[in-house]
């Protein structure tokens, strides 16, 4: 007798594990964090900041789960190997019917933090994530869903507030320039690959190097905007963030690095977090 009597929950485990990857885990988690500690710090209370870590979280991996769908002929061209769908570890259907499923609970657990809130995140979502998956990946307008989708994070966590207010400015300029910056960033590993599959959005236009400066320069606008846009002087943390951002921003673009280098991409990745230390420690002036 077999000391195995069902290959079912084996099967079950892989296809767990392999949706798991397929959902871009890396920027899902990221971003759920984040927005999870901006709520946090803005305000928004235990059962609010819980309300806003699921809603993100589903948001995240429709989106995740999305892309994958949609790239899974084009990955398998390219003999995508770390991609479950290109490597046969998952259908694509399955990665198309997780996605709808993961943004139809989107859309209850959005509501939770009220109407007017559901509709900015649903819109980051859809308008953001979705569409660029669907349409805008391919085309010079690449870099906008981005910006709507991050621009529309704060504004999901002030409209959950009691009061539903809108969040200052600065706190959406900055978050709209991170998601440009972090489109950068995603788009540089891959921009050989891309282009050979005909994926040609601004980041794949203007090459891995200027695309890099871009990046760069656009996280320094955001660390500029950031430190300086709230009312107040930014305090000893603030300038340090922001002298830090400007020498990873200056490292990365000026320093000449060896072909294939990955420091350009790490200096980028530093000023990021820059903006978004910056951007948690100014959380409870966003409204």
């Amino acid at each position: 007798m077999s000391l195995y009597p069902s290959t079912v929950p084996v099967r079950a485990t892989h296809r767990s594990a392999a949706l798991l990857r397929s959902c871009h885990p890396e920027p899902t988690f990221a971003v759920t964090v984040f927005v999870t500690a901006l709520a946090a710090t803005s305000g928004r209370g235990a059962s609010g900041t819980a309300a806003v870590a699921a809603a993100v979280l589903a948001g995240q991996l429709s989106v995740g789960w999305c892309n994958d769908a949609v790239d899974a002929a084009r990955d398998t061209v390219a003999g995508r190997t770390d991609k479950p769908l290109a490597a046969g570890a998952l259908a694509p259907r399955t990665a198309a019917v997780a996605a709808v499923g993961a943004l139809l609970v989107c859309v209850p657990l959005s509501l939770l933090s009220g109407v007017p809130a559901a509709l900015a995140h649903l819109t980051g979502v859809v308008a953001g994530g979705w569409a660029y998956n669907l349409v805008l990946k391919r085309t010079p307008l690449s870099p906008l869903p981005y910006a709507l989708g991050f621009a529309s994070l704060p504004v999901f966590v002030t409209l959950g507030l009691p009061t539903h207010p809108w969040p200052a400015w600065w706190a959406v300029v900055t978050s709209a320039l991170l998601g440009v910056g972090a489109h950068g960033l995603n788009a540089l590993p891959d921009i050989e690959d891309d282009l050979a599959a005909g994926v040609r959005g601004l980041p794949q236009r203007l090459g891995a190097v200027a695309a890099r400066r871009l990046a760069l320069v656009v996280l320094l606008a955001a660390v500029a905007v950031v430190t300086v846009g709230p009312p107040g002087a930014p305090g000893t943390s603030g300038w340090v963030c922001a002298a830090a951002a400007g020498c990873a921003a200056l490292a990365g673009t000026t320093l000449r690095w060896r072909d294939g280098s990955r420091w350009p991409f790490r200096a980028a990745v530093v000023a990021a977090g820059m903006v978004v230390a910056q951007l948690l420690a100014r959380g409870a002036e966003i409204v």
